[in-house]
């Protein structure tokens, strides 16, 4: 999910959805060496599709434009075939309703990381003898402590989805859940730990917010928010067809969890451009494999 930050001003939200406007105006480009790839304003979505258009126009020649979009917005414009591509499909669960939908009219090309998991999280210093599960958010106790409230992230997300079904399968029906963005929910746990106030916010991995704060899950007995989860590569169908080499590269196209978070991290210091330049410099080899699918002999 991040993923990213999540939300838009309103006059970033204004430019996207023209940009969205535009780009559903009319076919993808497919004859051309031109790949229109839709994603959100996740920092995990912003690593991964900032590395594909850079190798992709570097290294194999495409124009590669980013199309902004909400999540459901871009599974509808890969089944209609008006956008080529979209590299964040969380499943089997978080984007289950919005997969369902149009499975039959998309190709998936598998994962581009593993691994990645959705969850409330807390700051380490509150005592896990007090809240260790969600279960625990019951206590009346801990809901004082909370202000009876959730920080989440942007309405559209399955995170919040998945939280509103966790409200329910766990009674908590004096929580809100806040419907907010990526930015404001980490501003939230920042100012919290700064105050050492009790915060519970949604949050999923890969997210860099990990390695700069001391956080952990909250245990899910009920499952609610759901398991591991694997983000996939989701094309329009016809797009073998039209862009084989893009086609073949994205299938290849395939990151450690742990590759996927330090770009995350170190773009927070610099950029996701000068982040994803260091990850193609350091790892030829993977970038080598993934452009022509040769292995270097051993």
């Amino acid at each position: 999910m991040g993923i990213f930050s999540r939300t838009l001003s309103i006059a970033a939200a204004s430019t996207a959805a023209a940009v969205m406007v535009a780009a559903l105006a009319g076919p993808a480009q497919a004859a051309e060496k031109k790949i229109n790839i839709g994603w959100t304003a996740w920092s995990d979505a912003e690593a991964v599709t900032t590395l594909a258009k850079k190798i992709m126009e570097d290294r194999m020649g495409y124009t590669v434009q980013l199309t902004m979009a909400d999540i459901g917005i871009q599974y509808q414009g890969i089944a209609t075939g008006n956008l080529d591509a979209m590299l964040m499909s969380w499943q089997p669960l978080t984007h289950k309703p919005y997969l369902d939908k149009v499975r039959q009219d998309v190709v998936d090309l598998g994962p581009m990381y593993t691994r990645a998991k959705l969850g409330w999280v807390v700051p380490a210093y509150i005592p896990e003898s007090e809240l260790k599960s969600i279960e625990d958010l019951k206590k009346p106790e801990v809901k004082q402590k909370l202000g009876s409230k959730i920080q989440g992230i942007d309405p559209g997300a399955g995170l919040m989805q998945a939280s509103e079904t966790a409200l329910k399968d766990y009674g908590l029906t004096d929580y809100q859940l806040i419907s907010a963005s990526d930015a404001a929910m980490l501003a939230g746990v920042e100012r919290a730990e700064r105050r050492k106030e009790w915060i519970v916010a949604t949050s999923w991995s890969p997210h860099w917010m990990f390695a700069k704060h001391e956080l952990r899950y909250l245990d899910d007995p009920k499952g609610s928010l759901g398991g591991l989860e694997s983000v996939n590569k989701l094309v329009r169908k016809g797009f073998y067809q039209d862009q084989p080499e893009a086609y073949e590269f994205l299938g290849r196209m395939v990151l450690p969890l742990a590759d996927v978070e330090a770009i995350m991290f170190e773009a927070q210091g610099s950029s996701y451009e000068q982040a994803v330049d260091n990850y193609i410099k350091n790892n030829p080899e993977r970038i080598e494999y993934w452009v022509t699918g040769q292995m270097k002999a051993g």
